[in-house]
């Protein structure tokens, strides 16, 4: 199994300062498009194929890889991507929080395998090693929240 986890403050020194409930209105569009959230190029195909009150599902093309999830929405601090098809299995998690001191943190997490594959074997390993990267999930957070603060810019959040 692959663990990963990625936490970065929300207002860094320097950077436009986003709220609570921009963060999540930012999250909610990436739920619906994430195309305009993810590294550029890395997602290529995005569709809510159905919606309700309690979840989503989505197909999308991420990485070359056709996945289909369920993801749910806890109001104002937790996304769960449920990996229902493709290459992984298992959850992805984007949460939001205040920590100690009260600083707006958005937290990566998720525990997933790899269908098909070996558990702990060398394609694990290769993934585990992508995810714990700099370019793994912790740049989709960051560019979820750069996103977010051009929308914020741009006046359509």
């Amino acid at each position: 199994m692959i663990y990963s986890t990625a936490t970065v403050p929300v207002n860094p020194a320097g950077e436009t300062k986003l709220t609570r409930d921009q963060v999540w209105k930012g999250l909610e569009l990436k739920v619906r498009d994430a195309r305009e959230f993810l590294p550029p190029g890395l997602c290529t195909r995005c569709d809510v194929v159905e919606e309700s009150a309690t979840h989503f599902v989505r197909e999308v093309t991420i990485a070359g890889s056709d996945l289909r999830e369920i993801i749910t929405l806890e109001s104002q601090s937790k996304v769960t991507f449920f990996q229902a098809t493709g290459p992984r299995e298992g959850a992805i998690v984007n949460e939001l929080f205040e920590d100690e001191a009260g600083a707006l943190q958005l937290k990566f997490y998720c525990y997933i395998g790899l269908r098909g594959k070996q558990p702990n074997g060398p394609e694990e390993h290769a993934e585990q090693t992508q995810f714990d990267s700099d370019k793994g999930y912790k740049s989709a957070v960051l560019s979820t929240l750069k996103r977010t603060r051009e929308l914020l810019a741009e006046g359509r959040l």
